[in-house]
Order: C-alpha cells, then structure tokens, then sequence
C-alpha cells in the first residue's frame, strides 16, 4: 500500500510503500516527548518530494537513528538509519501519515529508555 507524508506545514512530503503490520511505541526521551508512533521500512521504499537536506536533524545517544523535523514548522515525519545488519531504513512516524486509524494499529512497546 501506497502512503503520503508530510510535515505540519507541508514543506516536507513524501510516499511510503508497505504494509504497516504494526508500529514502535518507544519510551526512550525522544520518542515519549515527542510521541512517535514508528514504522520501520526500507529506506528505498520512501520517495522524498523534497530534499533531505532541507530538514533539520537531530542525533542523540548512540547516533543510530538521524531524527529530521522540519524547520518551519518543526513536525518529525520521520528519521533515518541503519539496521542491526548495516541497511539503510527510514522510522516513519505513522502519526505524520494521510488516512492511518492510528487505534487499528498493534503497538508494540520498546524500551529505548534501556536500551
């Protein structure tokens, strides 16, 4: 299934492809302030309307996950980073996705305060 994302204010927008068969609800202090509800995909299943470069990023701890969000309007649709394994994916933020029943969704908790 085809999604389109976006920032608050638009400036930001992509397409995902996938099946969202359940989202990361992490408790770690990024996530939890900032209430991420994330899909991990490939990153070649995204396709970016607009530089990557125009959005701002933010690392934190171990530097695994590159956090964007935009500037103007500072929504976070989604970080970038590697797996386990070294491939390159995208943490989607369902919550920044046009027409997802985000109470459909399986939440599955991460402990990234621990981790």
């Amino acid at each position: 299934m085809a999604y389109k994302g976006s920032c608050h204010c638009g400036r930001t927008t992509y397409d995902v492809e996938g099946e969202i068969d359940q989202v990361i609800e992490c408790n770690c202090s990024i996530c939890s302030k900032k209430g991420y509800l994330l899909w991990f995909v490939p990153r070649t299943s995204v396709a970016m309307h607009a530089p990557v470069e125009d959005l701002s990023t933010y690392t934190f701890n171990k530097h695994r996950i590159a956090h964007t969000f935009c500037p103007t309007c500072g929504a976070a649709p989604f970080g970038m980073g590697t797996d386990r394994q070294g491939n390159p994916i995208a943490a989607i933020n369902v919550r920044c996705l046009e027409g997802v029943d985000l109470d459909a969704l399986k939440r599955v908790p991460y402990d990234g305060r621990s981790a």
